[in-house]
């Protein structure tokens, strides 16, 4: 089984797009997920699609490394959103070559959700993408059967799916029954990190954990070979691992490489094949 390895932005954040590009060629993978849209006051984003030399630059360092663009993130649904407001996003996910958004439910209002979840869908797949809905515990749906409701409220789009992160999926106490008959229509991809077998109580630590400090997987206590197993064989593995504290002590080059040292030796050891010289393109 191949698989292709993507590094998230959220593992290397505070390196520009340009740079991550370049630091996941020298680490081995073959694929980034790029944060265009900040998600906290306190995390960066790098808005490509309002800074044509910062895309440029991405452009080039993606031609010369022959490494390319997973994901485009991160879209909250939000009360107040605007999806027309998002066609610039989509525009340049598509002169990225992404394939896919992701997209996270923060609107109470579960049926304003599902429209606005369709309505990206609809805008997103005018430029050959797709979305997937990630779901947290600490939000409206949090859980896998919550997400998958979500969709299913929207009518199913062909070019909606779910987002399953390890962390979030069993901090969720979402169950591995719950991903029978589901294809990579539903899910596309998955994040992998691991963590210890049980998280924080309080959402602060909650949230810490999540953001700034996953261990890399098979360093944790989490089910990762059951999760995997359950899922469509054969799709990316995007690695979502921030250690902010190795990375202030060593550095974002020494965190991608150790967090994709870890996937393989995890990955090979369930007896997937994980590294190739190259590889198709994602859905496109």
């Amino acid at each position: 089984m191949n698989r292709d390895l993507v590094l998230a932005h959220l593992t290397v954040i505070t390196l520009s797009p340009p740079e991550m590009v370049r630091v996941a060629a020298r680490t081995g993978y073959q694929a980034v997920g790029l944060r265009l849209i900040r998600v906290t006051p306190h995390s960066p984003g790098y808005p490509l699609m309002d800074d044509p030399s910062l895309m440029r630059e991405t452009r080039s360092a993606l031609r010369d490394t022959g490494t390319r663009v997973h994901d485009i993130e991160f879209v909250k649904l939000e009360p107040e959103l605007e999806v027309a407001d998002l066609e610039r996003f989509c525009a340049a996910g598509a002169e990225l070559g992404a394939a896919r958004i992701i997209a996270a439910p923060y609107d109470p209002d579960l049926d304003r959700m599902a429209d606005r979840y369709a309505a990206l869908c609809a805008l997103a797949g005018r430029y050959g993408l797709g979305v997937v809905l990630e779901f947290f515990p600490w939000t409206v749906v949090p859980s896998l059967a919550d997400a998958l409701a979500i969709r299913r409220r929207a009518g199913a789009p062909a070019n909606g799916g779910i987002l399953v992160d390890a962390l979030h999926f069993y901090r969720s106490g979402s169950r591995l029954s719950d991903l029978d008959g589901l294809d990579a229509g539903v899910l596309p991809f998955m994040h992998l990190c691991d963590g210890p077998a049980h998280g924080a109580e309080d959402l602060p630590c909650r949230l810490l954990e999540a953001r700034a400090e996953r261990l890399p997987p098979g360093d944790g206590a989490l089910a990762l070979g059951a999760l995997i197993a359950r899922m469509p064989p054969g799709i990316p593995i995007s690695l979502e691992v921030p250690m902010e504290r190795m990375m202030a002590e060593r550095g974002a080059e020494v965190v991608a490489r150790r967090v994709r040292e870890a996937a393989v030796r995890l990955l090979v050891g369930l007896g997937s094949q994980t590294t190739r010289a190259s590889s198709p393109a994602f859905g496109r």
